[in-house]
């Protein structure tokens, strides 16, 4: 049993180089699972656990009652490592795309819970640093009461603290306090005022863009751990 899982692998990058060599063209049909174990040595049930490993990079896909057809000759990577691997100046323009239309719904749609939450984060704020900083636009998402865009900032989360982090190492100077810009924020919210929210944290958010083309982030993600 030790050696059953390297075996799987080694039968999927056998078949990954076969796929990406052209020997089977995209959209033509794989050979069947048993030629395949006689092909390559294994047993029936090595090629099928190979394959499953190659459907979940989107190499191939299996068709009910018609075999197994090749999709693609590179892997497609998932949309946690793809976002992993993103500049994060590119992710942090899809955030701001985000949060300023999270903004505007948050002050139509806010309630009085939301407002204490924002209240809450927002006086955080005021003796703490990114992390607070995250913890109120978090607050600006939830309050917007759209799942997909919740769903969206939350995939976006892991490199978007991580950049926080890089852009305060050096330490950010004493000018770059956001305290000011989310008391406006939260205010516009409070008021109601779907387009001064929209706004307001766009100009917040375009600031930290500049700073983050200016460390070089616009070309790579380098993100630590």
């Amino acid at each position: 049993m030790s050696h059953a899982r390297p075996l799987v692998e080694q039968t999927a990058d056998r078949l990954r180089d076969r796929i990406a060599a052209g020997e089977w063209p995209v959209g033509n049909r794989l050979p069947g699972e048993t030629d395949l174990a006689k092909e390559l040595g294994v047993g029936r049930s090595t090629v099928r656990e190979s394959l499953r490993a190659l459907t979940s990079e989107g190499l191939v896909q299996p068709r009910q009652g018609a075999g197994v057809f090749v999709m693609a000759t590179e892997p497609v990577a998932d949309w946690p490592t793809r976002l992993r691997k993103a500049a994060v100046a590119d992710v942090h323009e899809v955030r701001l795309l985000i949060e300023v239309q999270a903004a505007a719904l948050a002050a139509e749609r806010r309630t009085p819970e939301d407002l204490d939450a924002l209240d809450a984060t927002l006086a955080a704020g005021h003796a703490a640093a990114h992390g607070a900083d995250f913890a109120l636009h978090a607050a600006v998402v939830r309050a917007a009461h759209n799942p997909v865009l919740a769903d969206l900032f939350d995939e976006l989360a892991p490199v978007l603290r991580q950049a926080a982090l890089d852009l305060v190492d050096p330490p950010a100077p004493p000018t770059d306090d956001p305290g000011p810009a989310h008391a406006a924020l939260v205010q516009a919210i409070r008021d109601g005022d779907a387009t001064r929210a929209g706004k307001e944290v766009r100009a917040e958010l375009e600031r930290t863009l500049a700073r983050l083309r200016g460390t070089g982030g616009a070309t790579e993600g380098h993100l630590r751990g």
